[in-house]
């Protein structure tokens, strides 16, 4: 593929996204990761995917700033964090396949465990334990969105602070791994596979994504959204379950 047609998929993956992510919070970074992968090398693909989704979620927290969860960032930013410096420090990385497994398995017992036990964002600790998890799978898989939303499922949270607490959680996972990938993983090493001006042109078209997906959520239902965000939780779930299965059966 040439360098021009390869741009052009960049751009209509990340937009595409984007809006994808704009309305449910969720799927759009497990896609365009996928995209990215068929273009390009593992850890300039990180990276980008990095700055896309930094891009999108931020543009998106930005957009909804008045309904994010405040009080629960400061445990979220410390787990995130004991996470990084330990995977930095350790370089530790278990199999793939059952780090697959264990996402696709994680959302369909958030749905099915009774309400009264089923993890919730505003309870105790609970934004620190989501930081630590969802960031070692970051570094570990690349993409731990369906993670995050099974902290939302069973809330009475309005669809807009679910969006808008996810959108500043998912930027603040995405700078540790745009750290990760492109000065501590590569040693730097991925600005010369991709052009620094590529990175440029999928910010703005990220921003563009999120801003056209505003439009849709104000439209949704809160029972809407609650039940698209199951729904397509437990749908990427069994992708996952999948996959990492496969990929057990088949790493002997």
């Amino acid at each position: 593929m040439s360098f021009a047609a390869t741009l052009l998929a960049v751009i209509a993956a990340v937009l595409a996204t984007s809006f994808l992510s704009g309305i449910f919070g969720m799927l759009g970074g497990l896609i365009l990761l996928g995209l990215l992968l068929l273009v390009l090398p593992v850890p300039a693909a990180m990276s980008l995917h990095a700055v896309t989704q930094m891009t999108s979620n931020g543009w998106r927290a930005l957009l909804w700033y008045r309904l994010i969860l405040w009080r629960v960032m400061p445990g979220y930013i410390l787990g995130s964090g004991i996470a990084f410096a330990i995977f930095t420090w350790i370089s530790f990385q278990p199999p793939t396949a059952w780090v697959y497994i264990g996402m696709g398995v994680v959302p369909m017992i958030a749905v099915l465990v009774p309400a009264h036990i089923a993890p919730d964002i505003r309870r105790p600790y609970a934004s620190t334990v989501l930081g630590f998890v969802v960031m070692s799978v970051q570094l570990i898989s690349g993409v731990a969105g369906v993670l995050v939303d099974i902290f939302f499922f069973r809330t009475d949270l309005d669809r807009r602070q679910i969006v808008a607490t996810k959108a500043f959680s998912q930027l603040v996972g995405h700078v540790y791994r745009l750290i990760y990938f492109t000065l501590i993983a590569t040693q730097g090493e991925v600005v010369s596979e991709v052009p620094l001006w590529v990175f440029g042109v999928a910010i703005v078209t990220a921003m563009v994504g999120a801003t056209l997906a505003r439009v849709v959520l104000d439209r949704l239902t809160n029972r809407a959204f609650l039940m698209w965000t199951r729904g397509l939780g437990v749908a990427i779930g069994a992708v996952y379950l999948g996959h990492g299965i496969y990929q057990l059966l088949h790493s002997g």
